[in-house]
C-alpha cells in the first residue's frame, strides 16, 4: 500500500438531470425598432411577425418551434438593418462620386465655352 502522501476520500459527485438549454431569444425589441425606424421593404413587419410567433411558442413551451421562429426573426431583422444602413450609404457614395465627376467635367469644359471668336483672323489678311 502506497502511503507516501495523504489521500482524501471523496464521495462521487451527485448526478442530476442535465441542465436545460437556455430558452431561445425572440428578438422582439429589435423587430419593433426595425418596424418603427428602419422598415426597409417591409422587412421590419415580417421580423416583428416572426418575433411575436417566437415569443408565443416560447411561452407555450414549444422550444423547438420558438427556436425556428427566433432564427427567422433574427434573419429578417439583420436584413432590414443591413438594408436600411447600407443602401443610404451606397446612395450617398453615388451622389458624392457623381458630384465629383460633374465638377471635373465642368472644369475641363470651361475652355470650350470661353473660346471667343475674334474679328481679326490671320487667314483674312
Amino acid at each position: 500500500m502506497d502511503t507516501s502522501y495523504p489521500r482524501e476520500e471523496r464521495p462521487p459527485p451527485k448526478r442530476g438531470p442535465p441542465p436545460a438549454a437556455p430558452a431561445p431569444r425572440d428578438h422582439l425589441v429589435w423587430a419593433i425598432f426595425n418596424t418603427l425606424y428602419m422598415n426597409f421593404c417591409c422587412l421590419g413587419f415580417v421580423a416583428l411577425a416572426f418575433a411575436v410567433k417566437a415569443r408565443d411558442r416560447k411561452v407555450s413551451g414549444d422550444v423547438e418551434a420558438a427556436r425556428h421562429f427566433s432564427s427567422k426573426a433574427r434573419c429578417y431583422n439583420a436584413l432590414a438593418t443591413a438594408g436600411s444602413v447600407v443602401l443610404p450609404l451606397l446612395l450617398g457614395a453615388l451622389i458624392v462620386t457623381g458630384v465629383i465627376h460633374l465638377s471635373k467635367l465642368a472644369q475641363e469644359s470651361v475652355g470650350f465655352f470661353t473660346y471667343q471668336f475674334s474679328g481679326s483672323d490671320d487667314e483674312d489678311q
